[in-house]
């Protein structure tokens, strides 16, 4: 089976098991993911999703929050971890927003990418889950999995495992595949303990499966 065969039969398989799986941060507007985002960074989704509520209750638009000094964020946002630096960079990135962009989210990968506090990993979120385009989100889910299945060999440099994944995934099932990946590797194919191999739909094409196997024999 070649990688591209297996990259096709995992989307399958994962399509069945989450049908209705997406993007676990709250938000209503494009702005917003872009704050969540940097927030989640070492820190749960669901912790994120409370702390904003104050967040946005205080500061309700693009304008407000670019007003707002970095330690009146900071204020709010340090339960997420980070806060010094988190709030530093959203404090700039809305700045930009304001002055260069009308408050508005820019729409290509580059500019996405020269926002403050904005990576890779960040601008392909939005790229697939705001504008609708392809994308690749290389979190620590789809970097575990990818290399446990057999998609990739080795790699844990996010940016080369996507490289790796733009070449064997087609472009309009990559966003979902990382959300989908997102939920098996919090429900089966965890990081802290020894996989759920056992209630795993992936198994037919996973190769740390098929070597669990081989070391046990």
């Amino acid at each position: 089976m070649t990688k591209e065969e297996r990259a096709r039969r995992v989307i399958a398989l994962l399509k069945e098991a989450y049908p209705d799986a997406d993007c676990t941060l709250d938000y209503d507007e494009a702005w917003k993911l872009l704050v969540s985002v940097r927030l989640a960074a070492q820190c749960t989704d669901a912790r994120v999703n409370v702390v904003v509520r104050d967040l946005y209750a205080k500061y309700p638009d693009v304008e407000a929050l670019a007003a707002a000094e970095p330690e009146e964020i900071e204020a709010i946002v340090r339960p997420c971890g980070l806060g010094r630096s988190k709030a530093r960079d959203i404090s700039a990135c809305m700045r930009v927003l304001r002055d260069q962009y009308g408050g508005r989210v820019p729409e290509t990968f580059e500019e996405l990418l020269a926002l403050p506090g904005v990576g890779r990993k960040s601008a392909n979120l939005i790229m697939g889950d705001v504008f609708g385009k392809p994308a690749i989100v290389t979190d620590t889910h789809c970097i575990r999995l990818s290399n446990r299945i057999g998609l990739v060999d080795g790699l844990k440099d996010p940016k080369k495992v996507e490289m790796a994944l733009w070449k064997i995934v087609p472009p309009e099932e990559g966003n979902a595949l990382c959300h989908r990946f997102v939920e098996h590797g919090r429900a089966v194919c965890t990081a802290r303990t020894r996989p759920f191999c056992d209630k795993c739909c992936l198994t037919e094409v996973c190769l740390f499966y098929r070597q669990s196997l081989a070391g046990e024999g």
